[in-house]
């Protein structure tokens, strides 16, 4: 069997194959695609390909009007003894140990993202201004901070540092350069009341489903994969806050010819992050036994291991029940 996992661009050398490849073994892809319209440039790919799984349920549903035959929903799951929630003190504890005594009472988000021009990490860092002004204009302070778990001098994205002093808030901005382990990262999302994600596309976004298994709310446009965790399917509610798209532009490149650009303006991010933080200790609590409960629900790791089982033996039975009348091995 074949698996493959990511974009198709990366496989060219194999779909160029797959006729000699099908002699031996059917091909399985879990895919992601950002975004609509449909790709219609892939079916040659789609077409070679015995199983697609796909792990974005906006994917799924794009796909399974044009192969309903082969296409199927698993999504991304993680174990559960890698981020959960932990003791209230300990959080206490954490947060001025990793913030400083000075920030013990702050009201902390999260951001883990590469430093990369599809995260829109300077938009995050004005949104983040927007919010503090009107912190400092209802409630007289800006005690509030923002830790970003990236590289401020990746080359692939701005001077995070050049920036937050462009805007004048390196006071509220707190950046987690290491790699760490999970153990770390579970503090991290314990010691924040919200993470968020700024994207314009985004396939899944892995870290604002961490950040819910510890029970954490998120603040994430309805875009891509981000819908299924923003928005509770089962009924419409939102766990943390869900924001609808200001503006979606067409793009594309030669080996991509079009895909949508999804845009949330910094004012409606500034925004969310108010609600947040204007939500009751009751309301908190409430919210993050939700997303903790949906977390839990419906990216269940155990229910990904068992579809994957299930999905891998369906493939592995259709390709040798069909293998003898659709292909054929010669021998010279």
């Amino acid at each position: 069997m074949h698996y493959l996992f990511s974009d198709p661009r990366f496989f060219t050398w194999l779909f160029e194959i797959e006729d000699e490849v099908h002699q031996i073994c059917p091909i399985l892809w879990w895919h992601v695609w950002d975004n609509y319209p449909y790709p219609d440039f892939n079916d040659d790919y789609y077409k070679s390909t015995d199983m697609i799984n796909c792990h974005s349920h906006m994917t799924y549903t794009m796909l399974k009007e044009k192969h309903p035959e082969k296409t199927h929903f698993i999504p991304h799951a993680l174990p559960d003894n890698l981020f959960f929630q932990i003791d209230k003190q300990e959080i206490k504890n954490y947060k001025k140990m990793l913030l400083g005594e000075d920030r013990e009472d702050h009201f902390v988000g999260i951001w883990v993202n590469r430093n990369a021009k599809r995260k829109r990490p300077s938009d995050l860092l004005v949104s983040w201004k927007l919010f503090l002004d009107e912190l400092e204009k209802t409630e007289g302070h800006r005690k509030a901070t923002l830790i970003m778990h990236t590289e401020p001098t990746d080359p692939e994205g701005p001077n995070l540092f050049r920036v937050t002093e462009h805007l004048g808030i390196q006071d509220n901005v707190f950046f987690s350069r290491e790699r760490i382990d999970f153990e770390k990262m579970n503090v991290l999302y314990n010691i924040s009341d919200f993470c968020i994600n700024t994207s314009y596309a985004e396939g899944f976004g892995l870290s604002t489903l961490e950040s819910m298994m510890t029970g954490t709310p998120i603040i994430a446009p309805k875009t891509g994969g981000l819908t299924r965790q923003v928005v509770d399917h089962r009924d419409g509610s939102e766990n943390g806050v869900a924001l609808e798209v200001d503006l979606k532009t067409l793009v594309g490149s030669q080996s991509v010819p079009f895909i949508y650009e999804d845009y949330v303006s910094n004012e409606s991010f500034a925004n969310a992050i108010k609600k947040i933080h204007d939500l009751s200790d009751n309301e908190k609590v409430k919210l993050s036994k939700k997303v903790k409960d949906y977390a839990s629900s419906e990216f269940a790791y155990q229910d990904t291991i068992d579809d994957w089982h299930d999905s891998l033996i369906k493939a592995i039975n259709q390709f040798k029940s069909n293998k003898k009348s659709n292909w054929t091995i010669d021998t010279f």
